[in-house]
């Protein structure tokens, strides 16, 4: 095979959107796979709706992902003179013409087509004018723009993932190449960049079908090489329609900031339309890179599943060292001003353990943060349920809590055997059934019903840390009481 060179070629009018992070990653898993270049191109002509910072956002976003690129970024705004050079190949070669159309006539022809129910199509009026009629549009400087000539015929295109597709030319209206305002329309600065960064494979959506043949023909017209093409599925919501705003975040940086860590996002969307041919799901990156091929993309769209990644997400935070999840953490718990420096030195042991307890029930780094909050501080909320089921119902808790705390402060170790030897021996005392104190010890301890063995959480909490959270459970049965 000749070197493979790949583009992932995003629009900074908005941020990484999930499918097309999908489709830089795919192409991304090609070219690391055979050694091929990947390059990245910024489709910056919408000058209108096109950003610095939307640029800088979609860069975050795949370095995030962990996608580098071997060239670029290249910015389409920046080689305007070469689609210039190409469309007047395409004019002195008879296979494009000037177009003085009004958008205003040409909007109104496609309203009337609308209203009676057929499909429009350029009627190609400019295309039979004469000489004369040419020469003095251009001696009254007459807007214009540039249309390709689609020739009569047939194309067949062999795609990478649907195979044999066929289409027809009479349903391509001769397309415009160059806008009045002289940018390029997107299948000219498609065409003409892949044809200059020497591009042998277009792996792209499936809403890219409908411009694969004009850009054939493009191709065909300027004598060039076509290169191949693999149509990827759709990525939809829930509802089976195409992904969108209305089922939830689709912007890639939105995933960032919301705690999801960078692997679990590449092993999600590698398994939005490609599978390894099994059904494993937990698979590492180098894993991916390994196991990935064109041959492994489905022809049908995948479904965006929001638990599926929340799921996958708790499973690389599980798998994560805890080292590695602390800056992570650090960062949450910054943002609620609970951060203490000791925690990176002296107490840096102690914080890690806290993260290994924590991380087994947490989805996303929020819920990291969350937990870790009750061994940080005592302001944190008990849940109103919990407070129903395992404190306000038990009559007498107060005078249970106080005995628990005046056994636990006696302890000379605060092992997980000790203080559950403990809290059994104190709830025999006091002739009541131990999981009323350990549910009640762990509402206290952390606000909540259910959480981490409540003898590993009060051997990570420590003494000093659990009987100042039980006096305030005490303080706050006993304010419930009056």
């Amino acid at each position: 095979m000749d070197e493979v060179r790949v583009r992932f070629a995003p629009s900074p009018t908005g941020e990484l959107h999930v499918g097309g992070a999908r489709t830089a990653l795919f192409n991304w898993f090609f070219a690391r796979k055979v050694g091929g270049t990947f390059i990245l191109r910024i489709e910056d002509t919408d000058v209108q709706r096109s950003s610095e910072e939307m640029v800088r956002v979609i860069l975050d976003g795949l370095s995030w992902l962990g996608i580098d690129w071997d060239e670029g970024p290249y910015f389409q705004s920046k080689r305007l003179d070469l689609y210039h050079q190409y469309c007047r190949q395409l004019l002195a070669r008879g296979a494009a013409y000037y177009c003085y159309c009004l958008p205003e006539r040409l909007q109104k022809e496609k309203e009337i087509a609308i209203k009676e129910g057929r499909a429009w199509k350029y009627d190609r009026r400019c295309c039979r004018l004469s000489q004369e009629e040419i020469l003095s549009k251009e001696m009254a400087k007459s807007s214009r723009t540039v249309r390709f000539l689609v020739p009569a015929g047939k194309i067949v295109m062999e795609d990478l993932i649907h195979k044999t597709i066929e289409f027809d030319t009479q349903n391509i209206e001769d397309f415009v190449l160059l806008r009045s305002d002289g940018l390029p329309t997107y299948h000219l600065g498609a065409v003409v960049d892949d044809i200059e960064m020497q591009i042998t494979h277009v792996i792209r959506g499936d809403d890219h079908i409908p411009n694969t043949p004009k850009q054939i023909l493009l191709y065909n017209a300027l004598g060039k090489k076509v290169p191949l093409f693999a149509h990827l599925p759709l990525i939809m919501g829930s509802d089976r329609k195409r992904l969108s705003k209305r089922h939830g975040a689709t912007s890639v940086i939105y995933y960032k900031e919301h705690g999801y860590l960078s692997d679990a996002m590449v092993n999600f969307l590698a398994l939005l339309g490609w599978s390894p041919g099994d059904d494993r799901t937990l698979m590492s990156r180098k894993e991916l890179l390994e196991l990935f091929s064109l041959e492994g993309v489905s022809k049908s769209n995948s479904i965006f599943d929001h638990k599926k990644l929340e799921w996958l997400n708790s499973q690389y935070i599980n798998l994560k060292p805890e080292v590695e999840l602390l800056p992570l953490v650090k960062e949450g718990l910054q943002k609620e001003g609970c951060w203490q420096p000791s925690m990176e030195r002296e107490e840096r042991d102690w914080f890690l353990k806290v993260i290994q307890l924590v991380k087994t029930r947490s989805r996303l780094i929020p819920d990291l943060v969350a937990s870790s909050l009750p061994f940080l501080s005592l302001d944190y909320p008990y849940d109103p349920e919990a407070v129903q089921k395992h404190l306000l119902s038990i009559e007498g808790l107060s005078a249970y809590i106080r005995k628990l705390q005046e056994r636990l402060n006696k302890l000379e170790s605060f092992d997980q055997a000790s203080v559950e030897q403990c809290l059994r021996e104190t709830a025999e005392e006091l002739s009541i059934s131990a999981a009323k104190l350990i549910h009640a010890t762990r509402v206290g301890l952390t606000g909540k019903a259910v959480g981490p063995g409540i003898f590993e959480l009060l051997e990570v909490m420590g003494k000093e840390r659990t009987l100042r959270r039980l006096e305030r459970l005490v303080e706050f049965l006993d304010s419930s009481n009056r």
